[in-house]
């Protein structure tokens, strides 16, 4: 072969490698475009993006998360746990027996209210961190002395609209707080800023591509709780939350009914409030989509689930991604 016609090929085959590389990375922008946080003002205003699935190192030293505040000294969380244990407070935790698994955990997350007194079998005994909607503070006011006592090393993380959280003495459950604060100076309260509920909002228009205001959706403790466990914990395991399909495979013929709550023994079918949500017209927890959104986001972190293991998609003993 000459030495032009050398040159050609070599120039073809340099041609087709850096179209393969662009559509490469064009594939992989794409795949991850949902997992970006929106930019936000940083320190001196400047605005950051980074990544909100970005695993964790382990070992690593607690971090600033700037989306969170302390009621007490107004710094922001600082917050890493190498495993961490997601309690939901669905019925399917009972009779389960996850109790022991779920305290070996170094980190145990909950949500809201949902007890640990009377069900420690099923689900242990630590709470690492409670994460906790701005309705149901006055649940955790009624028990102030067991949720807020100084032997309690629970982080606590209250999640509101601004108009609720606001700090300039108008926000009615953020002024709830600094009295729980001033009552439990050793309590720690952390509640999310605006900048940070705005960042929630945009990865649910990302993720469904609507807005979660004009589409008349609530996001759920839940959601709020992955969010930030994500960015604390380069391992998650998530116990008695089940998929989005559970519902529609169980719907037909002889399904046990699952209370909502754990904790609440004959209360109302998990399954049907589920439903009942997912169609409303306006103020819907759109609890399924977001069963839907967080097995999306199992295949870039990693992510357990257990309880019930029938209910998952590729079901086994467990659903994971290794990393």
């Amino acid at each position: 072969m000459s030495c032009v016609g050398k040159r050609k090929s070599i120039l073809v085959l340099s041609s087709i490698l850096v179209v393969s590389l662009f559509v490469a990375v064009v594939q992989y922008t794409h795949d991850i475009s949902s997992l970006l946080l929106q930019p936000y003002p940083g320190q001196d205003g400047i605005l950051n993006m980074t990544r909100v699935f970005t695993h964790a190192t382990i070992n690593q030293q607690p971090r600033e998360l700037p989306g969170y505040v302390s009621v007490t000294t107004q710094q922001p969380l600082r917050l890493h746990c190498d495993r961490c244990s997601i309690v939901s407070s669905s019925g399917q935790m009972l009779g389960q027996k996850a109790g022991k698994l779920i305290d070996q955990s170094p980190c145990v997350w909950r949500m809201n209210n949902a007890p640990t007194l009377g069900f420690e079998s099923d689900v242990g005994t630590r709470t690492s961190v409670r994460v906790v909607s701005h309705t149901s503070v006055p649940f955790l006011q009624q028990r102030q002395q067991h949720y807020f006592g100084e032997a309690n090393e629970t982080v606590y993380v209250i999640w509101g609209p601004y108009r609720n959280m606001r700090r300039d003495g108008k926000g009615a459950t953020y002024n709830e707080l600094q009295k729980l604060a001033r009552r439990f100076p050793h309590a720690k309260i952390y509640v999310t800023t605006e900048e940070r509920m705005n960042y929630c909002d945009w990865i649910f228009k990302q993720e469904t591509g609507k807005d979660r205001v004009l589409s008349g959706t609530y996001l759920s403790t839940g959601w709020f709780t992955l969010v930030l466990a994500m960015e604390v914990c380069p391992k998650i395991h998530i116990f008695g939350m089940i998929n989005d399909t559970y519902c529609s495979l169980h719907r037909a013929g002889g399904r046990k009914k699952i209370p909502y709550h754990y904790y609440e023994a004959g209360s109302r079918d998990e399954c049907a409030e589920y439903t009942i949500h997912e169609n409303a017209l306006y103020g819907g927890h759109r609890f399924i989509t977001e069963k839907a959104i967080f097995a999306k986001w199992a295949k870039h972190h990693n992510i357990t689930f257990s309880h019930p293991s029938s209910g998952l998609p590729d079901t086994g003993p467990q659903t994971q991604r290794e990393d």
